[in-house]
């Protein structure tokens, strides 16, 4: 077992070791040594679960003695500025942390026998990624996560641009200005926000958590972290980098950014924008619900007319994200429900909102899983006929059945089947989306509708009917490797759709603390909001 203090920073600083050591062997011995140092870092993630104390609160302490998070390590870094090195978790980003460790495994397995051009670099990227990522979801300081939030932008432009499709270049051209354009509004209002912590310059996150804005500066700073978070999930209107990228990533890439990348940028709503800037994320709260249900209705209608496969499930990642963001920021409404609605026995005005947030964050687990999956077998697909088209196949299950029932289980939970993981996300916010406002629930239940519609209909002209042509004809079944690889995601889509108590449980606490400490800055402003008359 590891001391609980260096944990996080063995989390971090691990993979990028190991990236270094992958550079510095040869290409066939790279892979050994990407896939060891994937597998320790995976190994030191699961103690951030067997050790993770459920009831622990301390995140939101007004008082900075009473101020706590888990596996929390501290020390000085530029003390001029007063920026340290700080790392922490709570219930939110420790699940972040375990799934990438996780998915960056099965990314190194499923190169092992494709990537014959600059393999040790391309293990080293990934590695390297690996370790920033979970320095994103750890800081507890705003430049340190400044820094691990750009730094993740270098590997990914790398794997995209070096082993990327033949328009590689403007698609990774595209993402790092769309990304970067966002994270500079982002840091101006970090930097704004530590020259107003009392008593001095501050970049401690939690120290934001209790500063007094005005609601003009919290819009303000509101519309920043809108303009790098909304890029990130992305959220329509600024989505379109996401369908070139995928298309042109090499299929561990696409699998990094749908699995963990578009994950950061909810992880960001959660940890900085609901927290920090509670008023105005209540009053603009309408206008990410609309953005969200756009991305959920119309980007799945676009999902339907689309010919190649990973644009159709670059498409189907928009849209399921929307419900993410859906959730996250319906809790006004639902807060607001409450004090119209008392019901006898329940006292907590916040009661139901975590359902929505509880939801947004199983989702985002879920389809990490999910999409990771489903961009898997289209890498299956391609390694042997070199086509992403949908038009170039036809009837694989009849020389790929065990390929063809994976693909069917991961685009059954992909379209919301119950049973798995993809079922209990998108139930809790629908549910919980009632108590806001009818029609945000019904608008949000028609992704079960479009997301059988475009699943189905790839499904069904990819994996089923006669055999389509002679190169189907030549297919051979998944070998060893692969059977291994998405054998072991259908368990964890499978299990996590028979027992979310496992994610649930470990939310629920860090959740509750969250939305306590939003109502408790909303409170004096919520009924005015809702015209509601005074709160009782």
């Amino acid at each position: 077992m590891v001391s609980k203090e260096i944990l996080l920073t063995l989390l971090i600083v691990v993979p990028i070791i190991g990236g270094i050591c992958a550079l510095l062997v040869n290409d066939k011995l790279a892979k050994t040594v990407a896939l060891l140092f994937s597998l320790v870092t995976f190994a030191m993630s699961i103690q951030l679960y067997t050790d993770f104390n459920n009831e622990h609160t301390g995140m939101y302490a007004v008082e900075k003695a009473q101020r706590s998070t888990q596996f929390e390590f501290k020390t000085p870094w530029i003390e001029a500025y007063k920026i340290n090195y700080h790392v922490g978790v709570d219930g939110l980003s420790m699940p972040l942390i375990i799934l990438t460790a996780f998915i960056t495994i099965l990314v190194i397995l499923s190169a092992w026998q494709v990537i014959k051009f600059r393999a040790k670099q391309y293990f080293a990227a990934f590695l390297i990624m690996n370790g920033v990522m979970i320095g994103v979801f750890s800081s507890l300081d705003a430049i340190l996560f400044y820094l691990f939030w750009e730094a993740m932008l270098i590997p990914m432009f790398l794997i995209i641009g070096v082993w990327g499709g033949p328009n590689r270049v403007y698609a990774t051209i595209k993402f790092f200005l769309y990304t970067f354009f966002g994270s500079v509004f982002m840091l101006v209002a970090l930097i704004y926000m530590a020259n107003q912590v009392p008593g001095g310059v501050s970049f401690a996150i939690q120290d934001f958590f209790q500063l007094s804005l005005s609601k003009t500066e919290q819009i303000y700073i509101f519309i920043a972290f809108l303009m790098a978070f909304a890029v990130k999930v992305p959220m329509w209107p600024v989505h379109t980098w996401l369908p070139d990228a995928h298309v042109e990533a090499p299929t561990g890439g696409s699998v990094i950014l749908a699995a963990i990348m578009l994950k950061i940028g909810g992880y960001g709503f959660l940890r900085f924008s609901l927290p920090m800037t509670p008023i105005a994320s209540m009053e603009l709260s309408w206008l990410i619900i609309l953005m969200s249900l756009v991305a959920v209705v119309y980007i799945g209608l676009v999902a339907l007319a689309q010919t190649d496969m990973k644009k159709l499930i670059a498409y189907s990642s928009i849209a399921h994200m929307g419900f993410v963001t859906l959730g996250f920021f319906i809790i006004f409404a639902i807060m607001a429900y409450n004090i119209v609605n008392p019901v006898a026995g329940v006292t907590l005005p916040i009661s139901g909102a975590g359902l929505a947030i509880e939801g947004g964050m199983v989702q985002m687990i879920s389809h990490g899983f999910i999409s990771a999956a489903m961009f898997l077998c289209v890498g299956v697909l391609y390694d042997r006929m070199h086509s992403r088209d949908i038009s170039a196949y036809g009837g694989v299950v009849n020389k790929m059945p065990v390929f063809a029932a994976f693909s069917v289980l991961f685009a059954m939970a992909n379209a919301g089947l119950p049973g798995t993981s993809g079922f209990v996300g998108e139930f809790m916010v629908i549910l919980a989306a009632f108590k806001a406002n009818f029609w945000y629930a019904f608008l949000a239940a028609t992704t079960l509708i479009l997301g059988a519609a475009y699943t189905l209909w790839m499904v069904k002209r990819v994996i089923f009917g006669d055999v389509a042509n002679e190169n189907v004809e030549k297919l051979e079944d998944v070998n060893k490797r692969e059977f291994f690889i998405l054998g072991i995601l259908a368990f964890t889509v499978l299990f996590f759709g028979l027992w979310p108590d496992t994610i649930t449980s470990v939310l629920h606490q860090s959740v509750t603390d969250l939305l306590t400490h939003i109502h408790d800055k909303v409170a004096p402003h919520i009924s005015a909001w809702a015209g509601i008359g005074e709160i009782k």
